[in-house]
């Protein structure tokens, strides 16, 4: 359904976007943020998904300045480089301006605007919902910044966010405490999984969860307009 497209960062990169459009009608535009392993199949394939349903999608390959075309297998030395660019050559800064070029660029097309994160994407989706004025509603997958880097400020937008009981890469204590702050505008769900629940490619994927927090994503896309 989609295609590899670039568009001009704010420091003139050329960054390749997955791009996918809907058939019917168009409710909205969506800003799809990558795992820690890139733009792989299983995004594109989630991009699809959400163009399916209506919505817009750009999804951006925000390590491209560092792994061009990245798009890294789940484990053995795939998965350390991707922990090596996510925690320490990834700019992070630069990663939420290039998110925020991504959402100028739908804002230009009309409609509402959305974001949605999975994993090192999740904690983008939370800062983005969290700092960009022009997000209608964020939904935000087991990010591990949201609650340990991010936690004190309300989104503002309207945003949920999905965390798994079972996850060994994110503090759950950190996420309690988050739970507790009770921000007005946002919503915490904890689902009886693991890490990466959503990703039919992981170990812990459980399809009662992914398909739970989808319906609680679109849901909440439908009730901010989209």
């Amino acid at each position: 359904m989609g295609e590899t497209i670039h568009i001009a960062m704010d420091d003139g990169h050329s960054m390749p976007v997955y791009h996918a459009v809907p058939e019917d009608r168009r409710r909205g535009g969506l800003v799809l943020v990558q795992e820690i392993f890139g733009v792989t199949e299983h995004i594109r394939e989630l991009c699809d998904e959400f163009a399916s349903e209506g919505y817009e999608v750009l999804s951006p390959g925000l390590f491209d300045r560092v792994e061009p075309g990245c798009a890294l297998g789940y484990s053995g030395a795939d998965w350390e480089r991707a922990v090596a660019i996510a925690r320490g050559e990834h700019d992070w800064e630069q990663g939420l301006r290039d998110t925020q070029r991504c959402i100028d660029w739908l804002k230009q097309r009309g409609g509402p605007l959305f974001i949605v994160g999975y994993c090192f994407g999740g904690s983008v989706a939370w800062r983005m919902a969290q700092t960009s004025p022009d997000l209608a509603a964020a939904s935000c997958y087991y990010g591990g910044f949201i609650a340990t880097r991010f936690a004190e400020e309300p989104p503002l937008c309207a945003a949920i966010c999905h965390f798994a009981k079972f996850d060994t890469m994110v503090d759950f204590a950190a996420v309690e405490k988050l739970i507790a702050k009770d921000h007005p505008t946002a919503q915490i769900f904890v689902y009886e999984a693991g890490h990466g629940f959503n990703s039919d490619r992981r170990k812990d994927y459980h399809p009662p969860s992914a398909d739970l927090a989808l319906e609680r994503t679109l849901a909440l896309f439908r009730a901010c307009g989209g």
